[in-house]
């Protein structure tokens, strides 16, 4: 299972891919990223940054803000270790990458990510849901408290979206390969057969008659 250190370093590098960065617009852009199931602070997001600089995965510039302050500030950019390192844990579709949070980055990276690699991962993530779901379906509680009931009703239907909505999201990639993928070669229409010439002249004469 991958950390939550291992995505966090992962979502530093694919946003540094596009643009070097200071923290503040970094820490903006992660929090979009994460989305509303995670507030990245910075007391989270400095330390990741300071085990990159020290693996070598990035680099920091110091430069001038722009304004009247002119403040220094340091801008974070990726390094070719950095870009090798991304692209490897990128090819990455094991089970690791199916997990909640690790899902969600990885989601939200797919434009930088292989198709086949794509799939897989669409794939895993829904077979994973789906034991979810069969395991909560079979352990709901039959009870009567309103409140637990109301709860797991939530928790199924939720699922159950998810694993419609990775459905769709398979089904849409399996088109995109098609379209991709070499058209097949129109049929040629079957050739006709000549009658013989003993055989038309029969057919004419059966018509004149």
């Amino acid at each position: 299972m991958a950390s939550k250190g291992d995505t966090l370093e992962l979502a530093v590098l694919g946003l540094l891919h596009e643009s070097p960065l200071h923290g503040y617009e970094l820490r903006k852009r992660l929090n979009l990223l994460f989305g509303w199931s995670r507030v990245l602070s910075y007391g989270s997001l400095y330390p990741a940054l300071k085990r990159m600089l020290r693996a070598g995965w990035i680099t920091e510039v110091t430069t001038m803000s722009p304004g009247v302050s002119r403040r220094q500030r340091i801008v974070y950019q990726i390094a070719p270790a950095g870009s090798e390192h991304f692209a490897t844990a990128m090819s990455d579709s094991g089970p690791a990458s199916w997990e909640d949070e690790s899902f969600t980055m990885r989601f939200a990276l797919f434009s930088r990510t292989d198709a086949a690699v794509r799939m897989r991962i669409l794939e895993g993530r829904r077979s994973r849901l789906q034991e979810r779901l069969d395991r909560a379906r079979a352990s709901a509680d039959r009870g009567h408290d309103r409140y637990v009931t109301e709860l797991q009703r939530h928790t199924l239907e939720s699922m159950e979206r998810e694993v419609r909505w990775l459905s769709d999201l398979i089904d849409a990639e399996h088109g995109d390969t098609d379209r991709r993928g070499t058209k097949p070669a129109a049929k040629s229409p079957a050739p006709t057969t000549p009658r013989s010439t003993s055989t038309a002249s029969t057919a004419a004469r059966s018509e004149a008659s």
